[in-house]
């Protein structure tokens, strides 16, 4: 994947870059893989916002992908590679020997034609789904499950990868993206290789307005509210916050402070906490 420039013919391109979309070999998504994808603009069920800063935005179809990876020793092959508005990662489509057409993570390096399997006894190859316990020291691994079965839940952004570092009796040591070390059950299942669309974190969004389309609105910072409106506020001209540390628009303290419950019953897994 390649970042895209654009010349200074606006303000709104001065800074601007967008993904060239080279890689992106078909542009409209398979009809039995799209649902409807409600945007609920931050509001919970009785209509009142309790995420801010949300809403607005072009309208998405969800695509559904194979985050489980269960369909086990049946060969697939990469038909397609698509664009995905939910997500920084490209799609990789599949058609499965059996007729069954499934989207997955595009993993870095799977080109069109190629095979995918996934299975306890699947070669280790880029794009190939197996037991953690099946794969060996050192390999990059995405789509990694946390309980056997549920499916794949970290490592899914664009370009990121965790690392095998160890194996015990019961469990494999990773570690993951965010420099965090932590146990995992070695029969969860993850994929092979690194995520691709590496690039994305490289992009510049340029103007305000690109955020909109997104679906993200303005935020405005607590120092230069009013004091009824954020503790941060009030003032005359450029003050300072007028407290010892940030906090949140609730009172809650704000910007580095550790938010993981103490009493979390996935503390044992963690060997080493992310910086």
């Amino acid at each position: 994947m390649a970042i895209r420039l654009y010349r200074a013919y606006t303000p709104g391109t001065r800074n601007r870059t967008v993904s060239s979309f080279n890689d992106i070999t078909k542009k409209i998504p398979e009809k039995q893989l799209i649902i409807k994808n409600h945007n609920k603009k931050g509001r919970n069920n009785q209509g009142k916002i309790t995420c801010r800063h949300r809403g607005g935005g072009h309208k998405k179809r969800y695509r559904l992908i194979d985050f489980k990876r269960n369909k086990i020793n049946i060969v697939a092959k990469v038909a397609a590679i698509e664009y995905d508005p939910n997500r920084n990662a490209r799609l990789a489509l599949l058609y499965y020997k059996d007729g069954e057409k499934r989207y997955i993570l595009h993993p870095r390096s799977l080109t069109l034609g190629s095979t995918v399997i996934s299975g306890p006894n699947a070669p280790i190859e880029v794009g190939n789904a197996l037991p953690l316990e099946n794969i060996p020291l050192g390999t990059a691994v995405h789509n990694i499950e946390l309980t056997p079965g549920k499916g794949g839940q970290i490592v899914r952004a664009a370009g990121t990868y965790a690392q095998i570092v160890a194996k015990d009796r019961k469990y494999v040591t990773l570690k993951l993206p965010s420099s965090e070390v932590r146990i995992i059950n070695k029969n969860c299942y993850a994929s092979i290789g690194q995520i691709g669309n590496i690039d994305a974190s490289n992009i510049t969004i340029g103007k305000a307005g690109r955020n909109r389309w997104l679906g993200k609105k303005p935020s405005v910072r607590g120092v230069v509210m009013n004091p009824v409106d954020h503790p941060h506020g009030g003032g005359e001209g450029r003050s300072p916050i007028g407290k010892t540390h940030p906090v949140t628009r609730q009172g809650k303290p704000a910007l580095g402070v550790k938010t993981r419950n103490k009493k979390k019953y996935s503390n044992y897994s963690i060997l080493r906490r992310r910086k």
